[in-house]
């Protein structure tokens, strides 16, 4: 187990406060999600995934919803979901719940919580989505709470995708990665955009390796984990109940 100093990192006030400000860019995919290597792609398989393993949902949890896509697309896959909509900035989910409500006769119901704070239902939910929320998470015993939690309140058989940033555990891979990744930043905005997009990173998120996240996963009891797919320093990933 780590025991990282995470004091210098952002607080959850200062996130809240980013995000309240951003609505309806993260309302756009084509420009909310920018900096997301093929956000389109891994929106999609994760969704997809969902669906052929739990073709006859109807409890839909999604962590960190932001303005709600994720849930969006899920519902062009599965109409008249359930949806819960969690996430810590409240403008995110008041967009989330008018554009999420005009599209699923089921009910639409909203937790603005941190995701550590979340009391669930057990054996609640068919699918939980995570995007682009995890890496908020910092020392390990946060994220194997989170896990298990998550775990607890899916039904048998039930499903949890996660799309996201990840570090990795090789330092040198890190580093190519990091490199890489830089470049495709600069091609959309420059050296300037490039290092603010770094600076936030370090000051707001702690993401975790993909064979980090995967163990925790096997740890927790999930029975079958799958990578859908990786591109540079973002993947999607999961694990069925």
């Amino acid at each position: 187990m780590s025991t990282k100093d995470y004091s210098a990192k952002a607080t959850n006030q200062e996130i809240e406060s980013r995000f309240d400000q951003d609505v309806e860019r993260f309302s756009n995919l084509d420009t909310g999600q920018l900096t997301t290597l093929d956000a389109p792609l891994t929106m999609e398989l994760c969704t997809e995934a969902a669906k052929y393993v739990v073709p006859d949902a109807k409890e839909l949890l999604d962590i960190g919803c932001g303005a709600g896509n994720y849930t969006l697309k899920m519902l062009s896959k599965i109409p008249g979901l359930n949806c819960t909509l969690n996430d810590l900035s409240m403008p995110m989910l008041e967009k989330a719940k008018e554009r999420v409500t005009a599209e699923t006769t089921g009910k639409v119901s909203l937790i603005q919580l941190d995701m550590r704070e979340l009391e669930l239902e057990d054996e609640k939910y068919d699918i939980i989505l995570a995007a682009a929320t995890l890496h908020h998470l910092r020392g390990d015993e946060e994220w194997k709470q989170l896990f298990h939690k998550l775990y607890k309140s899916l039904k048998p058989g039930g499903c949890f995708w996660i799309s996201d940033l990840i570090t990795h555990d090789s330092p040198s891979l890190n580093d190519l990665f990091q490199q890489q990744y830089g470049a495709y930043l600069e091609s959309l905005g420059g050296p300037e955009y490039r290092q603010k997009v770094f600076d936030y990173i370090e000051y707001e998120d702690t993401p975790r390796s993909i064979n980090y996240q995967l163990d925790l996963l096997k740890e927790v009891g999930f029975k079958q984990v799958e990578v859908l797919h990786k591109n540079l320093c973002f993947a999607a990933f999961g694990g069925v109940k």
